[in-house]
């Protein structure tokens, strides 16, 4: 870099070469002038900050020159200072006339450069109108380019979304290739764009769309038919005793559902193959001889025990639920599991079928169970024939009502088990409720039939000399017996359906016992004797009751009946009784001749009562006769009424022994026992009555004679003495000692 500056040592000192006095000038200023002026530059001096660039610019300087501070330094540095402005200034004039001769060469190449460049436009604007046609064809043959290439990329995602390779229409449609997992996915696939060509029927142009679609449902229908066959297949040698199900089974099933028609034939190919599966296994089961095959020697067939009903309609209605669960559990993961998906399926096969819907406003809902229990009933047509054939073989061929009453309970059991199992509506429900109607009308029948023939043999229905109940009504009680044993085991205290007229045995009682019991009933007739007849037919109810009411269940209908014919019996018991008392101990006839009296003060006993008042005309007044008269009467004339009271007395004694002897042919003591104590009751408030009248007439007539009736019988000689010697009055009293409180004391 030029310095325009010398260095600091280039400046000669003056200092060094001569001496300089001091010149004052004659233009000088006065001392005291001069004197300001420093001051002046003093104060300047002193003034100024060193920390100001420019004075410290200036220091530096001053020190790279090495000057020393002295008088004469200090007045020639001005004027060297000044002497280096002025070389530095003609420095740089040089310099830019150097500069200034580079401008021009520079202005003359510029020039030059704007000539050539203007040449250039002049060949640029030539080349431009040339190739101007060539770049606009360029540019449009760009813009094609972008445009087919996007066409290309269109129609590759078009031919790869909606048309199938031919490899893949062969996995879909040839009966060769297998069902897999590739063939689901090509359905799939085309399921997915059979639906997309919905868009396309959107646009202006629809026969693309049409064709597309066209093509895809044919292409589905080949697939579907060959799914169909597929599974037909594979139900044929299906294993339901696999627990699993094979999942492509499953998952073939889940797809064919989209095509309800296709579905339900195939659940009926199924249906037909597991039909007669089943029906060959119960056959085999049943004779364990099934396409000349050995069974299982540890298991015997089931018609080895056809001798014994109940066993073998047991062992096939066992083997019949067991085959059911088995077949319901195997089903229920094809139709449970998978059920929300077969509905899926289902529901959107009606939109391809819509023939499929029976009504057009009608919620179609796929129902897994209801379609699980439809197809297991299918599965056991062929069961169920055969079972109700050999049930009802069975059951004509046997006459024991008691087994057939079993057999009856046993269908009723297996008829709920099955109505929980499938529904209530299925045909194996069904079935059994009609077996169970059928068994039950043959045990009807076998019931009448033994009751036609006790009917018809006198020898069977002539009451026997102890008045007991006859046999064959206790032989029907035995049986009965067993039927309400039976029943009570079968249903207990779980029964609670009643109908209208009772529970479900009341059919049975009206079967099994009323029929004998009418003709016990009947058979009465024969006995001439009411007492004999009323004591047998007191025993057959009893011994009926005794039967009936152990169980409720049975006594539920049949117990009031029941009662309030023994409650009539015992009235009629209680009047024989009655009678009998009255008729043995001779107040009989005092009753009867004071029949007239009846009407007076004192009351006669209820039984006494009834009686009067049964030959008493309706609406005819009551006589009310003066009690004296009641000696007038020949009953109470002295022999007569001597003669009764001695008829009593030689009674009491054993009068309670003979009443319960008169009933020793009814089979309960303490039936016996009450009647005879109610009967002894009436008894003692009729000898009241007579007592009571008795008291009165001699109250009547004046002859009262209290010592006379405390002595008893002596009394009563003395009285029959004295109307022998010509007394013309005597106590009636006298005559009838005896007291009610001595009745009550020995007939206790």
């Amino acid at each position: 870099m030029t310095s325009y500056f010398p260095p600091a040592g280039a400046i000669p000192s003056q200092s060094s070469t001569r001496t300089h006095s001091p010149v004052v000038s004659p233009l000088s200023p006065p001392a005291t002038q001069r004197s300001n002026v420093l001051t002046n530059r003093l104060t300047s001096v002193l003034s100024a900050s060193y920390a100001d660039s420019d004075i410290r610019d200036a220091l530096e300087t001053l020190s790279l020159r090495d000057i020393h501070n002295t008088p004469e330094v200090r007045r020639q540095l001005r004027l060297d200072v000044q002497k280096e402005v002025v070389d530095c200034n003609a420095e740089v004039v040089r310099d830019f006339g150097k500069v200034a001769e580079q401008l021009k060469r520079i202005g003359t190449v510029i020039t030059s450069l704007n000539q050539t460049c203007e040449e250039m436009r002049k060949h640029i604007s030539l080349a431009r109108q040339d190739t101007t046609p060539v770049l606009e064809e360029a540019s449009a043959l760009m813009n094609q380019k972008k445009e087919t290439e996007t066409k290309q990329q269109l129609l590759d995602a078009f031919t790869k979304h909606f048309v199938i390779s031919d490899d893949d229409l062969m996995v879909l449609t040839s009966i060769e290739d297998p069902i897999n997992d590739q063939f689901f996915d090509v359905l799939a696939r085309v399921k997915q764009v059979h639906r997309d060509c919905e868009a396309l029927l959107g646009g202006e142009n629809q026969r693309l769309g049409l064709e597309l679609m066209e093509k895809s449902s044919r292409n589905l229908n080949s697939a579907y038919q060959k799914l169909y066959r597929w599974i037909q297949q594979e139900f044929k040698s299906l294993n339901l005793e696999d627990p699993r199900i094979s999942s492509s089974i499953r998952r073939a099933l889940r797809v064919l559902a989209e095509r309800p028609s296709l579905f339900h034939s195939c659940l009926d190919f199924f249906a037909e193959a597991r039909d007669y599966t089943l029906s060959d296994a119960f056959h085999y089961a049943l004779t364990d001889a099934v396409s000349g095959t050995a069974g299982d020697n540890n298991v015997k067939p089931i018609e080895f025990s056809a001798h014994d009903p109940l066993r073998y309609i047991g062992d096939m209605l066992a083997w019949v639920h067991s085959t059911t669960v088995s077949e319901r559990e195997a089903l229920e993961a094809l139709f449970v599991a998978d059920g929300e998906e077969l509905a899926k399926g289902i529901q959107a096969g009606l939109s391809s079928e819509p023939w499929s819907r029976i009504d057009e406003n009608e919620e179609v809902a796929f129902d897994g169970q209801k379609a699980l229990s439809d197809l297991v009933n299918r599965d056991l047509i062929g069961v169920s024939r055969a079972l109700r054939q050999r049930v009802e073989l069975v059951i004509q061929g046997h006459d024991d009502p008691v087994t057939c009453y079993k057999v009856v309970g046993l269908l009723s059991f297996y008829r709920t088990t099955f109505m929980k199992l499938l529904g209530p509506n299925s045909n194996m429900a069904e079935l059994l409720g009609v077996l169970e109607k059928f068994t039950f009308r043959h045990f009807e029948a076998l019931m009448n039939d033994v009751v036609s023939s006790l009917s018809t043999d006198h020898l069977v229905l002539t009451p026997s000399n102890d008045l007991s109940t006859p046999q064959f009504l206790v032989d029907a009680l035995e049986g009965l017996t067993a039927l309400m044993k039976t029943y009570e085991a079968s249903f207990g205290a779980d029964d609670t359906e009643t109908t209208s007229d009772g529970n479900r045995f009341t059919p049975v009682l009206r079967a099994a016992f009323d029929p004998f019991l009418e003709l016990a009933r009947s058979s009465a007739e024969e006995l001439s004797d009411a007492t004999a007849r009323a004591i047998y037919l007191t025993n057959i109810h009893l011994t009926v009751r005794t039967t009936i009411f152990e169980y409720s269940f049975a006594s539920t209908t049949h117990s009031n009946p029941i009662s309030t014919t023994l409650s009539s019996l015992r009235m009629d018991l209680l009047e024989i009784q009655h009678r009998y008392l009255l008729d043995a101990s001779g107040l009989k006839v005092l009753l009867s001749a004071l029949e007239p009296f009846s009407g007076s003060p004192v009351k006669p006993s209820p039984v006494e009562t009834e009686m009067q008042n049964s030959h008493t005309p309706e609406n005819q007044p009551h006589h009310q006769p003066n009690l004296a008269d009641i000696a007038t009467l020949p009953a109470f004339q002295p022999e007569a009424l001597l003669a009764a009271s001695q008829q009593l007395d030689d009674f009491l004694p054993s009068a309670l022994m003979d009443a319960t002897d008169n009933l020793k042919r009814l089979r309960s003591a303490a039936f016996v026992k009450s009647v005879t104590e109610e009967a002894v009751e009436a008894f003692c408030r009729d000898f009241e009555f007579v007592e009571g009248m008795i008291i009165g007439a001699d109250e009547a007539r004046g002859k009262v004679d209290i010592t006379s009736v405390e002595r008893g019988s002596e009394t009563g000689a003395d009285s029959v003495r004295g109307t022998e010697d010509g007394e013309s009055e005597w106590g009636l009293r006298r005559l009838f000692p005896r007291t009610t409180g001595e009745i009550r004391v020995l007939l206790s």
